[in-house]
């Protein structure tokens, strides 16, 4: 087993609480990530012993290590909430694998901790598995995500419409900090914490940005790039997160909390999955700007930080800020171009235009975006497109490259979830792009009854 260490709870105790797991003494192991644990330096079988399994149910840290849940503020579809934290989670401790990458092992559905408000700190086995299952397909999708290492049992049931049974999620992040962690700390109206939370950003996640004249905007900015592009590669493969609250948009970057999540079937914009999001603010079309209000947060928190002048602080921070958008459609515009298998001579306008074009008879036609792209000859039928296309000589075996032929599509994450064949869906979002026999059926859009109704739920 890798070394820990608790150097986040070192380094900012006043966003860290002691606390471990509740005991679980049905545990066992439901599904284990066997290549990532290998890849981390842990070894499975151990991971499946007793041993493994009390530290994968937060009941028994590391020596020498403090498990802790953290601290964090956040806006919840638009409201602030000052005092959120890790009400069901807790963070075991950071670990360097054998690959010399620093990583928090952190977990889902220990048990309550004093941040857990009028929640009971669980969870239950089908939100857990969901979000193993999407954040297994996100990574070979080349898309930064948190990733899951296993999903055990508790053996105890866990109280929602229905007894359902526990679960415990443990994950691998390059961190857990937020932008609701630095609402945080500026909420505290303490400057020395909020200076060493950006510190410490800084030197995990972002640190070129020492050698910056100004530094805590260098992070800023730093941010907002690994942002802009993780939401515009959200964009080109169909993803919906569903929860994009402040407190679930990542410093490093990376995806993280899969609740709601889903992927588009047939191509709308105005796609919304989730039960809790009835005013549609995280729709699929409003990724983009949702990550750049969230940016604003984070600017708004940075502010003493950026310049001792406020007024300068905001003009610096109103500037950076307008990088968002230029940060998003280089990134979107680069990914479309090839999806869409152009060569790189192709300007961006021309991109843009083709792929506005396409992506406006996917929604009038009503057709499934991920299948339209793996194969837009056989897909599209505006003949008039189609030739406009042709003319740029596009590479479609290149765009088989970026064009995956299988992602966790709706309907068959559920059905799995709900017993069945989650070893074969694993199997073929683990290599998305590559055709194999005897997965025809996960290539197949949902049948078009399947998604009229089709929700997501947060699983809290």
């Amino acid at each position: 087993m890798p070394s820990f260490d608790s150097r986040f709870a070192r380094e900012l105790p006043e966003m860290a609480v002691p606390w471990q797991g509740l005991d679980s003494p049905g545990a066992a192991m439901l599904v284990l990530d066997e290549r990532l644990a290998a890849e981390l330096g842990f070894d499975p079988e151990w991971l499946r012993g007793p041993a493994g399994l009390r530290l994968l149910a937060g009941t028994e840290a590391p020596p020498g290590v403090t498990t802790v849940a953290q601290a964090y503020a956040g806006h919840q579809f638009g409201g602030y909430s000052p005092r959120l934290g890790d009400g069901r989670a807790l963070l075991i401790g950071e670990f360097t694998g054998p690959d010399g990458v620093l990583r928090d092992l952190h977990l889902k559905g220990s048990g309550r901790t004093p941040f857990a408000r009028g929640g009971d700190g669980f969870a239950a086995v089908g939100p857990m598995l969901r979000e193993f299952v999407v954040s297994r397909a996100m990574h070979p999708l080349g898309i930064p995500t948190t990733r899951s290492l296993a999903v055990i049992t508790t053996g105890r049931q866990v109280r929602r419409e229905e007894n359902l049974p526990g679960a415990v999620l443990a994950r691998v992040a390059a961190s857990h900090l937020r932008v609701g962690s630095f609402q945080y700390a500026r909420a505290t109206g303490d400057l020395g914490l909020l200076k060493r939370l950006a510190d410490h950003a800084i030197d995990r996640h972002h640190p070129a940005a020492r050698e910056a004249d100004r530094p805590y905007l260098a992070l800023f900015s730093s941010v907002l790039t690994v942002q802009a592009e993780l939401v515009a590669r959200w964009m080109l493969v169909g993803f919906i997160h569903g929860v994009m609250n402040t407190d679930n948009m990542t410093i490093s970057g990376e995806t993280i909390d899969y609740g709601p999540c889903a992927f588009l079937d047939v191509f709308d914009p105005a796609t919304v999955f989730s039960s809790i999001d009835t005013g549609g603010r995280y729709a699929y079309g409003n990724q983009p700007p949702v990550a750049h209000w969230n940016l604003a947060r984070l600017a708004e928190s940075l502010l003493p930080l950026f310049d001792d002048d406020q007024d300068k602080a905001v003009a610096l921070a109103t500037e950076a800020l307008g990088a968002f958008g230029p940060a998003y459609d280089a990134a979107w515009t680069g990914g479309m171009r090839a999806k869409l298998g152009l060569s790189p001579t192709t300007t961006d306008d021309e991109v843009r235009g083709l792929a506005q074009a396409l992506l406006t008879h996917l929604r009038d036609r009503r057709l499934d975006y991920t299948s339209a792209f793996r194969d837009l000859g056989a897909t599209v039928t505006d003949q008039d497109w189609l030739a406009r296309w042709r003319s740029y000589e596009p590479d479609t075996e290149a765009a088989k490259r970026v064009n995956p032929i299988y992602i966790p599509r709706n309907h068959l994450v559920e059905e799995a979830l709900a017993g069945g064949d989650l070893e074969t869906l694993l199997d073929a979002v683990s290599d998305p792009f590559t055709e194999r026999p005897g997965l025809e059926r996960y290539a197949e859009p949902a049948p078009e009854s399947f998604g009229a109704c089709y929700q997501t739920f947060c699983g809290t």
